[in-house]
């Protein structure tokens, strides 16, 4: 499906959309350039777009497939996408399977989600199918681990594709009974980001199996970046005439184009139009890492994070504190637990671990945390918060997405006000 030029698909966006009629309403006639559309605000943007009387939309749903997506808060948002729509950008998913490591022959094992309208196992399975390489495709979907960790035995799996927090549930099934998987040569993730400290496990369960990114794309902002192949994960790029990705500023939203700083991802969609993507926000943030602004680094989520008090407490920059810390590799996962008691809140590390972990480590951490965040104890100190404290679970107590299997990152215990 070809892509469209911007003047006229924002054309088609104002003269079929009653949302984009109204948010475009005082725009020029026509519009030459991104920067001059607003960016999309999705509260508004999720509330046209609800049924029956849906105000987004450019036309009937009369030739579609409807995917929902919960993401990491559970709320479900409904994304319609027409056939051909859907059939090229799985075509163009697909081919970026090949730089993320994809090889002629590989037999996949599909882990991602199914059912209830979630679209990240289809969407992975028509894009294997529309591969440019021959593949096996293995559609096992949400299946116990003792049943994939067989089938990779019996079928001679090479490649997992799943959510980060199902492979490291499969390396912490094959790790427990004490085996590993040599033949796996590639574990493909997507749906969320890969945290350093599920790597361990990874390494323990597939000692020769590369990682690498499956791709970028949601329900809701379909296609963002494909994989590029190297070492860094987290590095993707726009699909070149299907989409443009921007980077905007927090505080200002202006543009950002200098490498190394940090912004929102903005995603246009340039062959969506039933339901059209016009400088939407995905919910991450990340840096380019080029001056051509065509490279860029996921480095989290645009939403995540915990205030206890005053102090404000980012998940990456917390895990990354874990991550130096934890020199024995204990920590196979890690969320931010909010909760109140006798009057004041708290936070508690909950902390995923595989083994024992080593005795005193806790402490360690909480004092390296309040290194790293000095305004944390001096809030404890003036009464105004409860201390940090440490709660080990198995990895599979940390709170996920019962839906998607994401991890929650944040999770509010607060009793409602």
């Amino acid at each position: 499906m070809p892509a469209k030029p911007l003047p006229e698909l924002v054309d088609f966006a104002r003269r079929n959309s009653p949302f984009y009629a109204e948010l475009y309403r005082d725009l020029p006639a026509r519009v030459e350039h991104l920067h001059q559309l607003p960016v999309i605000e999705q509260t508004a943007f999720w509330a046209a777009n609800s049924w029956p009387d849906n105000r987004l939309l450019t036309g009937p749903l009369t030739d579609a497939g409807v995917y929902k997506t919960g993401g990491t808060t559970g709320v479900p948002k409904f994304s319609p996408w027409t056939r051909t729509e859907h059939a090229d950008s799985v075509t163009a998913f697909g081919a970026g399977l090949v730089q993320a490591g994809l090889r002629p022959g590989h037999r996949v094992a599909n882990l991602f989600c199914a059912g209830e309208l979630y679209g990240g196992f289809l969407y992975i399975e028509n894009a294997l199918h529309h591969a440019p390489v021959d593949n096996v495709r293995l559609p096992v979907a949400a299946a116990p681990d003792a049943y994939v960790a067989a089938l990779i035995e019996d079928f001679g799996v090479d490649v997992l594709a799943g959510e980060p927090m199902k492979l490291s549930s499969v390396a912490e099934h094959l790790v427990k009974h004490g085996k590993a998987a040599e033949r796996v040569e590639l574990l493909l993730f997507g749906g969320d980001l890969l945290f350093a400290d599920l790597r361990p496990i990874l390494a323990r369960a597939f000692p020769r199996a590369a990682v690498a990114s499956i791709g970028y794309a949601s329900v809701d902002a379909g296609l963002v970046g494909a994989p590029v192949p190297g070492g860094d994960v987290r590095v993707h790029e726009a699909f070149a005439d299907r989409t443009v990705v921007e980077l905007v500023d927090d505080v200002t939203g202006e543009p950002i184009t200098a490498p190394g700083t940090a912004g929102r991802v903005v995603v246009t969609n340039l062959f969506r139009t039933l339901m059209p993507i016009l400088r939407y926000p995905t919910g991450d943030r990340a840096e380019w890492v080029d001056g051509e602004c065509r490279r860029f680094r996921l480095v989290g989520r645009s939403v995540e994070g915990a205030r206890v008090g005053t102090v404000a407490m980012p998940t990456e920059e917390i895990r990354d504190v874990l991550v130096a810390h934890d020199p024995d590799q204990a920590v196979s996962g890690m969320q931010l637990v909010q909760r109140r008691w006798d009057g004041k809140d708290g936070l508690i590390l909950r902390l995923g671990c595989t083994e024992e972990p080593p005795p005193g480590l806790g402490e360690r951490l909480v004092e390296a945390v309040y290194r790293a965040r000095p305004l944390y104890p001096e809030e404890v100190a003036a009464g105004a918060i409860h201390h940090l404290t440490v709660e080990w679970v198995p990895r599979s107590g940390l709170t996920t997405n019962p839906r998607t299997g994401k991890l929650q990152q944040v999770v509010d215990e607060r009793p409602p006000v």
